[in-house]
C-alpha cells in the first residue's frame, strides 16, 4: 500500500493519485494540512524504544495503515493555508500544525521503504550555497556566483562579467531569476536588509532532468526568456521537448540526486553552445506537471512503479 502525504487538490499529487489509480495500485491520502475537517479524521502515531522506531501508523476516517504494510510514500506537503481550529487562537493552532508537521517528518524519515523524499534530504534546497558545493563534487560545472549585501561588491562583479549576470533567491523560497540591469542598479542600496545571489549567465538552451531513482526524463527548452518558468507570464515563446543526454551528465545527474538522499529530483542544467553542462540546482519537490504534459514523458509511471516497489519499466 503507498501513502500520499499532501492535498489532493494540489495538480502534481492529484496526478500522482491519479497515475496510481490508472496502474491499479493501491494508496492512502493523508492530508498533513490542520483544518476543521482534516485534522478530526485523520491519526499519527510512533513509538521509539533506544533510539530506534518500533511501531507506528497513520489512519484516516475509514483507514487504517500501519508501516510495515507500506511499500512507498510520496510527501508533498507545500505551504498549507493558515491553520484554523474550532476554539482557539490563530497562533495556538498555528503552533499545532508545527507541531503535526514535525510529528509527520520525524516518522516519515524514519520508514523503511522507498520516500519521496524524506524530508531532511529536501533541506540542501534551503541554502543554494550549499547546494551548489554538493553539485560541484558531482562533476557539474557551476557558474561564477558572488552572495554579497554589499552594493559595490555587487556592480563589480557585473562589470567583471561584461554585465551580463542574473539575480536570484539565496534560499528554498521560490524566486524569478531576472537579468541584472540599470534598473536593478539603482535599487542596490536596498540589498543592505539582506543578501542576494549573483551569478554569471551562462548562455545555451535550459534543460530539466527529472530523475527517478536510476531513471532520467530529459526536457529541452528553448525560449529567450531568462527564467523560462515564467516565459508565458513575460510573453515569450517556450518550445519543450524530450531529449537525449550524454551518458556522463546522466550519470552525474543520477549520483547527485543520490548525493542529496533523494529518489527523485528536478535538475536544472543549461547546454552550452559548446557542449558544456552547467547545473543550477536541484529541487527536492519537483513540479512535474509542466513537463510530462508538454512532452509526454512518463514520469508520473515511474513515480508510481518506484512506490509500489516495482521493478524498472
Amino acid at each position: 500500500m503507498i501513502l500520499v502525504c499532501g492535498s489532493i487538490s494540489e495538480p502534481v499529487t492529484e496526478l500522482v493519485c491519479a497515475r496510481l489509480e490508472a496502474e491499479g495500485l493501491g494508496y492512502r491520502v493523508l492530508s498533513p494540512n490542520a483544518s476543521t475537517g482534516s485534522t478530526a479524521q485523520s491519526t499519527l502515531h510512533a513509538q521509539w524504544s533506544n533510539g530506534d522506531f518500533h511501531h507506528g501508523y497513520f489512519s484516516g476516517p475509514d483507514w487504517r495503515l500501519d508501516v510495515t504494510d507500506l511499500t512507498g510514500v510520496y510527501f508533498r506537503p507545500l505551504q498549507a493555508p493558515a491553520a484554523s481550529l474550532p476554539g482557539l487562537p490563530a497562533a495556538a493552532a498555528q503552533a499545532l500544525q508545527a507541531r503535526r508537521m514535525a510529528a509527520l517528518g520525524a516518522i516519515v524519515d524514519t520508514l523503511p521503504c522507498p520516500v519521496v523524499n524524506p524530508v531532511i534530504a529536501g533541506m540542501s534546497n534551503s541554502s543554494k550555497p550549499h547546494q551548489a558545493m554538493l553539485i560541484r563534487a558531482c562533476g557539474f560545472p557551476v557558474p561564477a556566483t558572488l552572495i554579497t549585501n554589499d552594493p559595490a561588491a555587487a556592480l563589480a562583479f557585473a562589470a567583471e562579467h561584461d554585465d551580463d549576470v542574473i539575480y536570484k533567491s539565496i534560499s528554498g523560497v521560490r524566486s524569478i531569476v531576472r537579468r541584472f540591469g540599470s534598473r536593478q542598479a539603482e535599487r542596490l542600496p536596498l540589498l543592505r536588509h539582506g543578501p542576494a545571489q549573483f551569478q554569471q549567465r551562462i548562455r545555451g538552451a535550459d534543460i530539466r532532468v527529472h530523475v527517478v531513482a536510476d531513471r532520467t526524463f530529459a526536457t529541452r527548452i528553448e525560449t529567450p526568456s531568462i527564467d523560462y518558468r515564467y516565459a508565458a507570464g513575460d510573453g515569450q515563446p517556450i518550445v519543450m521537448r524530450p531529449t537525449e543526454l550524454p551518458c556522463e551528465v546522466e550519470r552525474r545527474c543520477i549520483a547527485l540526486t543520490k548525493q542529496l538522499g533523494l529518489l527523485f529530483a528536478g535538475i536544472d542544467l543549461k547546454e552550452t553552445r559548446d557542449g558544456e553542462y552547467f547545473c543550477f540546482e536541484a529541487n527536492p519537490s519537483p513540479g512535474f506537471l509542466f513537463f510530462e504534459r508538454a512532452t509526454g514523458q512518463p514520469i508520473s509511471t515511474a513515480l508510481a512503479h518506484l512506490l509500489a516497489g516495482k521493478s524498472r519499466l
